[in-house]
């Protein structure tokens, strides 16, 4: 079945567990900047028509940055959240596109993920993810354990996260309405009785978020090379 692949990159936040002088994003791996690297593989995958990037309205980098000048990409502004910029890049869609939502600290995602989430054709969507490997602990109070979690239930969300652009642009606004708090699009897509699948992702698949997160992108990004 033919349909039209759009890749959101919401790439709005400033990244302050970074401890850094610029949002995440623009920092330095190897050479070129994390979104630089994250933009890379949706720009090459013959099946995204195109990326659509969410930057702040304040970002005084972007406009420097060459590769945003690429046909292939277009950019809009982002909002308050993470979920807002992305809302914001789905105003730009059409109606039976679908949505391809990528963290912009994720700089390390891999051809063949891309490719076995985009063969998912399920109007449930999907998710990136990766079984959960540790033993998980509740708490209460934040401070003590209250029980062990079974963790062969659970799951590690990753992105990119696929979904029909409607169905996903309905479901945030619907969540915005209610007043709930939505930390990715399968999230907000559960919230309407959507049951999303669950693909197998690579564990390197990481999120920069702190600041040895940068060293350890740097040398999965060298051993690469090797």
């Amino acid at each position: 079945m033919s349909r039209n692949v759009v890749a959101i990159i919401p790439a709005s936040g400033v990244g302050s567990r970074m401890e850094a002088d610029k949002p995440k994003q623009y920092l330095s791996l190897l050479g070129k900047t994390i979104l630089e690297h994250t933009l890379s593989p949706f720009i090459a995958h013959p099946q995204i028509s195109r990326v659509v990037v969410a930057v702040s309205d304040t970002d005084p980098y972007y406009s420097s940055l060459a590769i945003l000048q690429h046909p292939k990409i277009s950019v809009v502004f982002g909002g308050e959240t993470r979920a807002h910029s992305v809302l914001n890049a789905l105003n730009s869609l059409s109606k039976d596109d679908w949505a391809l939502v990528h963290d912009a600290a994720r700089p390390l995602i891999k051809r063949s993920d891309l490719d076995k989430i985009l063969q998912i054709h399920s109007v449930q969507g999907a998710i990136l993810a990766t079984p959960c490997v540790d033993t998980m602990k509740r708490t209460s109070d934040g401070k003590q354990i209250s029980h062990t979690e079974d963790r062969n239930t659970l799951w590690h969300a990753l992105t990119p996260q696929f979904f029909p652009a409607a169905s996903l642009k309905e479901a945030i606004k619907t969540a915005f309405a209610q007043g709930l708090n939505i930390t990715d699009e399968a999230s907000a897509m559960e919230l309407t009785g959507v049951q999303p699948l669950l693909v197998a992702g690579r564990s390197d698949n990481l999120k920069i978020t702190r600041p040895e997160d940068l060293a350890l992108a740097e040398f999965y990004l060298l051993k690469e090379k090797e």
